[in-house]
């Protein structure tokens, strides 16, 4: 991981100031962007820090070969680590097999960086908003949840995946659960997002990861992945690094192992 400081910390780009309408007119989204939980949001989600992480062609292409590579095996490693038994002790090396996968094609595939976002006293680095964007994440597919439980197919997707803490070593489960949200943002977000280059890199880095994570067979993490996947995506593209994806991605975790067991009980 390198420091990745911008090249010119004065160019935090406006979103409302790139929006368009006619004269006296404003769109509904550009309002939303400038109202108090608008500006809270942009730096993390929408306003683009500038930052020059250029590479050659030679290391672009290296970084797709290894991309590509460790997308395939990795699904497959997380296609088998969720379909063994609940209390199997097979799950835990499996998993952090996986998460061991992830971060080495991450730091394999070239450099990586942490990222900034602006503020009105000028950069910094992106760490309160994407605790709060976690724990916003995490309430509302606790809200959803509410919804669902009682949807008998869906209770048993969630309750397969919640099987391996309650039958498991919970701290183990906490810490392995954790540890692949790391993991996965290194690669995915990091890595992954790099490979793409400038064309859509957050419609397709989501895309890629929805699809990996349909080696699982559960519909319900394949739905979790393609719109947290989301968001991840678009706080990687605004602050041009893997820490606000992976401060999210630990928060709703975090969210998801302690709401949802007694909500599935």
């Amino acid at each position: 991981m390198t420091a990745d400081q911008p090249a010119d910390a004065r160019s935090v780009r406006s979103a409302g100031a790139q929006a368009s309408g006619g004269v006296g007119h404003v769109p509904t989204w550009s309002r939303l962007a400038d109202s108090r939980v608008g500006r809270l949001f942009r730096p993390a989600l929408i306003d683009k820090i500038d930052r020059d992480h250029q590479q050659s062609d030679a290391a672009f292409r290296r970084r797709r070969i290894v991309v590509a590579v460790v997308v395939v095996l990795g699904a497959t490693l997380l296609g088998i680590s969720l379909s063994v038994r609940p209390a199997d002790p097979a799950f835990y090396p499996l998993t952090l097999g996986l998460a061991a996968l992830w971060v080495a094609g991450g730091f394999a595939s070239g450099p990586l960086h942490l990222g900034w976002e602006g503020s009105p006293r000028g950069i910094r680095r992106p760490i309160v908003v994407p605790v709060l964007l976690g724990l916003a994440a995490g309430a509302v597919f606790v809200v959803g949840a509410l919804i669902v439980r009682d949807i008998g197919p869906v209770h048993r997707l969630v309750n397969s995946v919640l099987a391996h803490a309650r039958f498991g070593s919970t701290p183990v489960v906490l810490l392995i659960a954790l540890l692949n949200g790391v993991a996965e943002e290194v690669f995915f977000r990091g890595a992954l997002f790099a490979a793409i280059g400038r064309k859509r890199p957050v419609l397709i880095s989501t895309i890629v990861y929805t699809l990996a994570t349909l080696a699982t067979g559960n519909f319900m993490l394949v739905f979790a992945a393609l719109t947290l996947g989301l968001v991840l995506g678009l706080e990687r593209r605004a602050t041009g690094g893997i820490l606000a994806p992976i401060l999210t991605h630990v928060t709703w975790s975090l969210v998801m192992f302690f709401a949802l067991p007694p909500l599935f009980a």
